[in-house]
């Protein structure tokens, strides 16, 4: 049977391993043991040496790289990390682990696309992991791993609201008692085992409680002990010194994975057709729409909320910063494309607000809190300026369609040819934009 590690690497077996590694500088050392076990790994495709990795830090690297090539790449071949899957490596995988989470917590924030990629990307590999494990192995690993994972000696239904958001689960699939998920077949019977007189309660427990449906628990729970683990080391990086071996790979990721992710970042611009591709950058207002170019202009009373708040906060902050969002499936935050926050507040904010001033009259001398409503619409809360620590208490709007601009701001929506076509200004934004930078002299 696999190692209870293997799923969960903040066990006690897992704390037991770090705690018997020893010196952190051999990390980047040439590990044979690594090298054969990746090798032979079943089913491992080696296209060239640099498939396979030779040291706990290659591994580190390789890992980051699956988690970005799984989420993002449409031609991913998972033959080619097959040995993340092989559970022979639990040690190294244990070790690698707390590595990517001393490394990414001190580097990156909790919020971040970083973080989040790692926690995500955790939670994935178990499932994937558990897939390859034989069913009557698979049972008593899952049921272990969820007894070490438990809170409170329990799991209530409210710490699984978020996978049941994904629709990976739903609520109707969970047996619940006093607000706690029932899990475990002695917890069932305990609970339910005189309510079967006529049929099997052995039988009734694995029509309810689907192996599957534990799973999706397990990894959730898991995930998030993940995201907690991230925030202690955070909180104690301010006390303790960091292993130099850390902070080399700290650096190293800030670096890898937006450059990674960036291969995958490509957006065409237009509607029904492939336009060109448009990458974020600063804004080319020759190429707005006629409803934005008139909302910069200034709007008069009546409009101006919905003018401003909803339709140019969204759209600028996407132009400026994530232009390809409706070519994507995943979910973004302001500060994954600006970390810092800087562009926000000195292009997209500056913008938004002096088309606020624009208006007749000036939105924030009678309506002054607006600016909390567009601080809001970026992500950032109900707060009076953005700051990291406040994203993600509200979600950063998407631009408004053009049949939402029709109905809503109809003084705005005075199409021109640029406009054909095109079901979103963002779009014809897009469209717009990469036609002027074709026609721009080359150097």
């Amino acid at each position: 049977m696999a190692e209870v590690s293997y799923i969960n690497p903040l066990s006690e077996e897992g704390r037991g391993i770090i705690r018997e590694y020893g010196d952190l500088n051999q990390i980047f050392d040439e590990d044979d043991f690594l090298i054969d076990i990746c090798t032979h790994t079943t089913n491992q495709k080696i296209s060239d040496n640099s498939v396979i990795p030779k040291s706990y830090h290659d591994l580190a690297m390789k890992r980051m790289q699956w988690a970005i090539e799984k989420k993002n790449n449409k031609n991913f071949t998972q033959s080619e990390f097959e040995y993340l899957t092989n559970s022979e490596l639990y040690k190294q995988d244990v070790v690698t682990f707390h590595i990517l989470c001393q490394a990414i917590a001190i580097q990156f924030n909790l919020g971040s696309r970083e973080s989040r990629l790692f926690i995500e990307s955790q939670g994935t590999l178990i499932l994937e992991r558990l897939a390859k494990i034989p069913p009557m192995s698979r049972a008593e690993i899952i049921d272990e791993v969820l007894d070490e994972v438990k809170i409170d000696g329990s799991i209530n239904w409210k710490s699984l609201k978020e996978v049941v958001a994904t629709k990976k689960l739903k609520l109707t699939d969970l047996l619940i008692s006093n607000g706690n998920v029932i899990l475990k077949q002695e917890d069932f019977f305990e609970e339910f085992g005189d309510e079967f007189t006529d049929r099997s309660p052995e039988r009734m427990y694995n029509i309810l409680i689907g192996d599957s449906v534990k799973e999706q628990i397990l990894s959730r729970l898991i995930m998030q002990k993940t995201e907690e683990y991230l925030a202690r080391i955070k909180e104690m990086s301010t006390r303790i010194e960091i292993h130099p071996a850390i902070l080399k790979i700290a650096e190293e990721l800030k670096d890898f994975i937006p450059e990674e992710i960036s291969k995958y970042n490509q957006y065409y611009a237009g509607s029904g057709g492939i336009y060109g591709t448009v990458q974020a950058g600063k804004l080319n207002p020759d190429a707005f729409p006629p409803c934005i170019k008139s909302t910069v202009e200034g709007v008069s009373s009546g409009g101006r909320n919905d003018a401003i708040v909803l339709l140019l906060t969204s759209f600028a902050s996407y132009a400026r910063l994530y232009p390809r969002i409706f070519a994507s499936d995943e979910t973004v935050k302001v500060s994954d494309m600006d970390p810092d926050l800087s562009i926000t507040e000195n292009e997209i904010l500056p913008l938004i607000f002096d088309a606020a001033d624009n208006c007749t009259p000036p939105l924030f001398d009678d309506q002054p809190q607006e600016k909390i409503n567009i601080i809001s619409k970026l992500g950032f809360g109900m707060h009076e300026k953005v700051d990291i620590n406040h994203e993600g208490e509200t979600k950063w709007y998407t631009p408004m369609s053009c049949e939402k601009i029709k109905i809503h701001l109809p003084n705005l929506c005075h199409p021109d040819k640029s406009c054909k076509g095109i079901n979103n200004p963002l779009s014809c934004y897009g469209r717009k934009k990469y036609q002027l930078d074709q026609e721009a002299p080359k150097d």
